[in-house]
């Protein structure tokens, strides 16, 4: 019991790792793409280079160790996840091959190339939208058991509501993240006029953001009610989450202290991601698998628990060397090397 918590709650924490790291990349690439689509590559395009020179390459390390983790903690989901998710997870791996292929023709091929960059910025959006599509089949209601094998139901998946609400939100997010995160860092380089121009981004996706939030707990009502229940009992948690929105865009909308906003900011997504992952305990896949079922075997499940938490004792202060020597060190980001 006490193990499987322990297991779920470390991969949850990886995840949740990925999602802000990744949509600061994502979201980054996005816009990049936007600008020179609109003519404002004069502005972002340099802010936003010397972001993902550093950093693009670490952004899958949290997701490689959550795909690990949830097979080697729960070796059940590889049976079922590996059969149902066959053409979404195919979907994924293009993209995120497309999307390293197109940054590194744009890179260190020819310079400036406005078609990779498009094609960098949008398969960026489509990664979490097709990854996203996991947490609406988790819900259950689109996989049922047929000769013993388990079968996804594509059309009742792609005409849910409940899919497009997770994937609208699952793009949303990305955005506000970054834009938040790539506000805080124009700031810190004195760009005006970039700081200026991600801040009405961030502002303009800070109310997307909370009505897409909303469209899931609607759909999750219509859908599954025994996790919308749950979502109710941990309100706190989610009001909590809104609360530290509100300060968040106070504080972008007074244009002050950036960083503590995406600090903020990503306090908010820690209690709304980690409310709905309490919310939809014991359940991997509803109703077919919950962390009781189809855990490993004790030995197993206490050295991959120790092998995580020292990753995570390795991967974060990587992350912090990386911010201090280079994304914030004062003659990186002032481009003088």
């Amino acid at each position: 019991m006490i193990l499987e918590i322990i297991g779920i709650s470390v991969l949850w924490l990886f995840l949740f790792g990925y999602i802000i790291v990744g949509s600061i990349d994502y979201g980054a690439g996005f816009f990049n793409a936007y600008s020179i689509v609109t003519g404002k590559q004069h502005i972002l395009s340099k802010i936003i280079q010397r972001y993902l020179s550093p950093v693009w390459e670490v952004t899958n390390v949290f997701f490689v160790f959550f795909f690990v983790g949830i097979v080697g903690f729960f070796p059940e989901t590889a049976y079922y996840f590996g059969t149902i998710l066959l053409i979404p997870g195919s979907l994924a791996l293009v993209l995120l091959a497309i999307r390293g292929s197109y940054y590194a023709f744009e890179s260190y091929g020819k310079q400036g190339h406005k078609g990779y960059a498009i094609m960098y910025g949008l398969s960026g959006l489509l990664i979490p939208a097709s990854l996203s599509i996991v947490l609406t089949i988790s819900e259950g209601g689109f996989v049922f058991i047929e000769d013993g094998n388990p079968v996804l139901d594509y059309s009742a998946l792609f005409f849910s509501p409940l899919t497009w609400s997770i994937v609208v939100l699952s793009i949303v997010a990305v955005l506000y993240i970054s834009a938040v995160f790539l506000t805080w860092y124009a700031n810190e380089t004195g760009d005006k006029d970039a700081t200026n121009l991600m801040r009405k981004y961030a502002l303009g996706w800070s109310v997307p953001l909370i009505i897409a939030a909303s469209g899931i707990i609607v759909e999750l009502y219509f859908h599954n009610e025994a996790h919308f229940e749950n979502l109710l009992s941990l309100w706190w948690m989610f009001a909590i989450s809104f609360v530290l929105w509100l300060f968040t865009v106070i504080l972008i909308w007074k244009r002050r202290n950036y960083g503590t906003a995406f600090w903020l900011l990503t306090g908010q997504f820690a209690f709304a991601f980690f409310g709905y992952g309490i919310a939809h305990y014991p359940y991997l896949l509803y109703p077919h698998i919950s962390i009781h079922e189809g855990f490993t075997n004790p030995a197993m499940a206490i050295s991959l628990i120790v092998v995580f938490i020292l990753g995570m004792a390795l991967l974060v202060p990587s992350l912090y060397l990386l911010l201090k020597l280079f994304l914030f060190d004062k003659n990186y980001i002032k481009g003088k090397k």
